[in-house]
């Protein structure tokens, strides 16, 4: 067995491969940009090297630093993780040349399915089920136009080098063809460094269903199951599970002998995964093949049993797998959410910070997982994927999953940027994808505007009218017990106070404390009880409770006159007031936010790729004013109505940040 292997990646993929490693007793050696200098990956590792400065491009993406570094440490193997050079046929060819290995597949493989347009080819000329479409790169925009036409809108336009919704545009029209076509080069060329683009029909009401593969150098091919991927966002997926809910025995067995097949047919060894599109008949179009572990592979493990990790490793070592098709089974459920840095309150636009406080839950053996490679204190920089952590729950079912994913959805407490937490936890209570209703197209027909205040808004507000009253009580008392606090007004003392819920529309309730002590209150909220049993103290900016015997976790932040509580994806303002003075809050007026629609602002921290007007333009609804790249996506900004360019603050290559005045409007 290998002595010592580098990890050619960042993140949470490093870390995951290191916890690996130190389990079998292998060393490992990390290697790190500037922006990563002090990360967790570099300080979980045996060894650390400093590979360049913070953009991938100079330091992750140079596989003459990876290599130096090899030399340095004395490595024997390197796992890629994903992204970066793990489907890159000249990092599988240097280490070869190095005499190192390569955990992961041969480069013929890498190179024959690595390639979206070439391993569509194969899949093709193999007789596997793909999807109509124009497999040869095209660069001229009318050519495309031409080209989508003749298959049907709508087209999917896709950078071959692509993965992680990078270089994927989706087309109705011939100017959203042209358009997506130039995206779509730029982010492949931005971020792996090739600007091919093939078109290919978009299957409409489509699942987007991957089969886990794993092979050996001794002819052993096996499927480890599929994975439902179809909850997704720009094509980049934010849940996964395991197993599908949609398919039969019958579908699987046929998608997981059709992906081995394409695997044999390619001479494959290593972890892999073949991608389907589904249609609502259960038909099955061949996608791609991603020729690396992918970022949703907890799932698998965890219904499994197997570490694939370990599993790859072993096969660089020339071993063979150490089970057959027949041992394989599927057991229980799984479900992965994928913790962004984003805000899905300004339409999912990137957000880039400092963690100020950072707690994830605690993980339970086949219950919690957490897979992350960041910690409180640390920064998510522009430079690289927004993801901060995969957050992975197991259950005897999937209701159990999902329930298991709600509760630490509300126990993972993320402060100092924008996230997605309260997001996953209304997807995952969200009635259609409960009951397994769901297509790719799912966030964009349900969600199309993100988090709005209507979906922020609680189910059952007097639940958080209660805890917010049992919050109160236990701050009050805590205060009375400090030197020289005064003690409680009467009314509160008494346990009589009114609660007001929201900002603009205000939630009116009469609160009663009937029963209270070190664990237990009984509050009132107009005629309905809860009976609240916790633990809770006002230093915890979670609050852990038992209302009515039934688990409730919600997460605290302060505000001026009141609190702010998150529960299952809702949030709001809670305020509490003697009953006597609560006319005088109902006649205070509501401050509307300052008016800045004459303003075109920076939504995002990001690079100002391209301004496209100028002081004076008269521009119509729907025209571009300008192009910002963030998390190197790129992001168009148009005109909501038609309207004239008054003044312009900003030019091409500035780094905005987030609101920043880009053009003003007359």
């Amino acid at each position: 067995m290998f002595k010592k292997i580098l990890i050619a990646n960042r993140g949470e993929i490093a870390c995951r491969v290191i916890k690996t490693a130190k389990k079998m007793g292998i060393k490992t050696v990390a290697v790190y940009s500037d922006a990563d200098d002090g990360a967790l990956h570099m300080r979980m590792a045996d060894e650390a090297v400093h590979i360049g400065p913070a953009a991938s491009a100079e330091s992750y993406l140079v596989i003459d630093k990876i290599l130096d570094a090899i030399k340095q440490t004395g490595a024997e193997a390197v796992h890629p993780g994903y992204g970066f050079l793990s489907e890159n046929k000249l990092f599988a060819e240097a280490l070869e040349k190095a005499g190192v290995a390569f955990i992961g597949p041969p480069k013929g493989a890498i190179e024959a399915m690595g390639d979206k347009i070439e391993s569509k080819k194969l899949a093709i000329n193999a007789g596997v089920s793909s999807v109509p479409g124009h497999v040869e790169a095209i660069d001229d925009p009318e050519e495309a136009v031409k080209i989508a036409n003749g298959i049907g809108y709508p087209v999917m336009l896709k950078a071959s080098a692509g993965g992680g919704g990078k270089g994927m545009r989706l087309a109705w029209n011939d100017d959203e063809c042209r358009e997506g076509l130039v995206s779509a080069m730029n982010e492949g060329r931005a971020s792996f460094g090739d600007d091919r683009v093939f078109i290919e029909k978009f299957i409409e009401q489509p699942r987007h269903i991957e089969i886990q593969v794993m092979a050996d150098k001794h002819g052993n091919t096996l499927y480890f199951g599929e994975r439902e991927c179809s909850i997704q966002r720009r094509h980049q997926k934010v849940l996964e599970e395991a197993p599908s809910p949609f398919l039969d025995e019958a579908t699987r067995e046929a998608m997981g002998e059709q992906a081995v097949a394409l695997a044999k047919e390619v001479d494959y060894c290593s972890a892999g995964t073949v991608e389907f599109i589904v249609d609502k008949d259960k038909n099955f179009y061949f996608l791609e093949m991603n020729t690396r572990l992918q970022v949703e592979h907890p799932v698998t493990e965890l219904i499994t049993g197997y570490d694939l990790v370990e599993l790859m490793i072993r096969v660089a070592n020339d071993e063979k797998l150490p089970m057959k098709q027949e041992d394989v089974k599927l057991t229980g459920w799984a479900l992965e959410a994928r913790l962004y840095a984003e805000d899905p309150e300004r339409g999912f636009l990137p957000s880039t910070g400092r963690l100020v406080q950072y707690t994830a839950p605690e993980e339970i053996e086949g219950k919690v997982r957490v897979d992350t490679g960041v910690e409180e204190g640390a920064e998510i920089s522009m430079f690289y994927d927004p993801m901060i952590a995969k957050l992975v729950t197991g259950g005897k079912d999937r209701k159990e999953a999902f329930d298991n994913m709600q509760q630490a959805l509300d126990l993972y407490h993320v402060r100092g940027l924008s996230h997605n937490l309260g997001f996953l936890n209304q997807l995952c209570g969200d009635e259609d994808i409960r009951a397994g209703n769901m297509t790719t197209n799912f966030i964009g027909d349900h969600y199309p505007d993100g988090m709005t205040e209507a979906l922020l808004a609680p189910k059952n507000p007097k639940l958080f009218a209660a805890v917010a009253s049992m919050i109160h009580m236990r701050e009050l008392e805590e205060e009375q017990g400090l030197s020289g606090r005064a003690t409680p007004a009467e009314p509160f003392k008494k346990g009589k106070f009114n609660a007001f819920l929201g900002e603009k529309d205000k939630i009116e309730y009469k609160i009663k404390i009937k029963k209270r002590s070190d664990t237990h209150v009984t509050v009132k909220v107009d005629r309905e009880e809860f009976e609240i049993e916790s633990s809770w103290s006002p230093i915890e900016p979670i609050v852990k409770t038992m209302v009515n015997d039934a688990p409730v976790v919600m997460q605290l932040d302060t505000s001026e006159g009141g609190s702010i509580l998150s529960h299952d994806g809702a949030r709001i303002r809670v305020q509490l007031i003697e009953r006597r003075l609560a006319h005088l809050l109902r006649l205070m007026p509501y401050k509307e936010p300052p008016d800045l629609s004459k303003f075109l602002l920076s939504p995002m921290p990001g690079l100002l790729v391209r301004l496209s007007v100028k002081e004076g333009d008269q521009v119509k609804a729907g025209s571009e004013l300008a192009v910002v790249e963030a998390m190197k996506m790129e992001n168009i900004l148009r005109a909501e109505q038609d309207v004239t360019i008054k003044a312009v603050y900003a030019e091409d290559g500035d780094n905005l940040a987030v609101d920043q005045k880009i053009v003003e409007f007359e």
